[in-house]
């Protein structure tokens, strides 16, 4: 939103500033030492790499060769390309981006080799009901206003009400998503209360084209109301139900082991074959241009970075407006590359090494089982431990909140 954000880390201490120009940026650099994420992505710590943009940090990395080896999973593949351009749970405005990768969410038993359990990643959410799109882009052929482009979804895939949405039973988010609706919980009808409701809203609503935060895939406390948060009635009417626990799959019989199968989910081989379909619509060569018009990606121009200068704009109400519309509309992340993200290598030449974050242990994805079934990817395993990471990460906010 016109403003520059650094996260430095010298003795295993972190520091998140935050910087209204890169002119500044580039001051504050030179007077530190080299410091920097640049060995995590096997690049040299030093002022360049530290100023270099996201697109180059990407091509000088091994990252992505790695991963089309396995030797990293798709998580930690994920969050290398949310890091580099910018995304951090520092940021409500600029979280972590997740894709929505299963359909299946009524089913008894999820199947993990049966390619209909997944969402088509080849296509942006808002495309994925043909009835939808089909009254969006009527919209779009009758668009007349000459001062801004034409565009197809008119909200985003990822801005601060949707983290505050997805998290709200977990402080300090639960605090934030309070404040951010003026000291009261949003209406019960809109809270975050089943993950069946969520995917059918993101498949047929006009307004809402949402993707998933990092949590989904290995936060189980999420998805309980420990702290017994009043969160309103289900519906429209205040006889409905109290809102509680989220609602689950009939697959999952705990927040446990739904986040465990939809871990297990996001690595399988399916999704292995098909990620750099959604990784090109967010950080690739669909994400704006030409490109996006034909997937069908295109959104409100001010999500888009660069699409106007606020450092020339001089009056002070004005780029104030400037940017708490961009805060509301969402802001898509740094273009990583132009042409086609290479895909994974098939899984029978390599399997990721090491455990995955979040303690999950390493296994070979259901294709590549010799005697894998689908009622194999039912069974439910021990309580999974929390990211580390992301508590640290959830402090940090906390404390912010209440200096705040």
């Amino acid at each position: 939103c016109g403003c520059v954000c650094v996260c430095v880390c010298v003795c295993a201490a972190s520091a998140f500033l935050v910087f209204s120009s890169p002119r500044e940026v580039r001051e504050v650099v030179k007077r530190l030492p080299k410091v920097g994420t640049g060995a995590e992505y096997d690049l040299p710590q030093s002022r360049s790499t530290s100023l270099a943009q996201p697109h180059q940090l990407f091509r000088r990395s091994s990252v992505t060769a790695k991963w089309q080896r396995r030797e990293i999973s798709n998580f930690d593949y994920l969050m290398y390309l949310n890091t580099i351009t910018g995304r951090t749970y520092n940021d409500l405005n600029q979280y972590p981006i997740f894709p929505w990768v299963l359909a299946d969410y009524s089913s008894n038993i999820l199947d993990l080799d049966d390619p209909s359990s997944f969402r088509d990643l080849s296509k942006p959410v808002g495309a994925l009901n043909g009835q939808r799109l089909a009254r969006l882009e009527e919209r779009l052929e009758s668009w007349e206003d000459e001062r801004i482009p034409p565009f197809l979804y008119g909200t985003h895939y990822s801005t601060m009400a949707f983290v505050l949405h997805w998290l709200v039973r977990v402080e300090p988010f639960t605090t934030a998503h309070i404040q951010f609706h003026d000291g009261v919980f949003d209406q019960g009808s809109r809270m975050f209360n089943s993950i069946l409701q969520s995917w059918n809203n993101v498949c047929s609503d006009s307004a809402n084209v949402k993707e998933l935060i990092p949590e989904l895939f290995y936060l189980p406390e999420m998805l309980t109301n420990h702290n017994k948060f009043y969160l309103g009635r289900r519906g429209a009417c205040e006889e409905g139900e109290v809102i509680g626990d989220v609602d689950l799959p009939p697959w999952a019989d705990s927040p446990q082991e739904f986040i465990h199968l939809h871990r297990e989910a996001l690595e399988s081989e399916y999704v292995s074959r098909n990620l750099h379909h959604w990784i090109d619509l967010i950080f690739g060569c669909k994400q704006r241009g030409e490109e996006s018009v034909k997937a069908k990606n295109t959104f409100y121009y001010l999500t888009y970075q660069g699409s106007i200068d606020l450092d020339a704009t001089t009056d002070p109400q004005l780029r104030k407006g400037l940017e708490d519309q961009i805060r509301h509309f969402g802001q898509t992340p740094s273009q990583l590359l132009t042409e086609p993200h290479p895909s994974r290598h098939p899984c029978c030449q390599g399997e990721p090494s090491g455990p995955h974050p979040g303690g999950f242990p390493s296994r070979p994805s259901p294709g590549c089982r010799a005697t894998g079934h689908p009622g194999h990817a039912h069974s439910s395993g021990p309580a999974l431990p929390l990211l580390l990471p992301s508590l640290l990460h959830h402090l940090i906010f906390l404390l912010l909140v209440l200096l705040c």
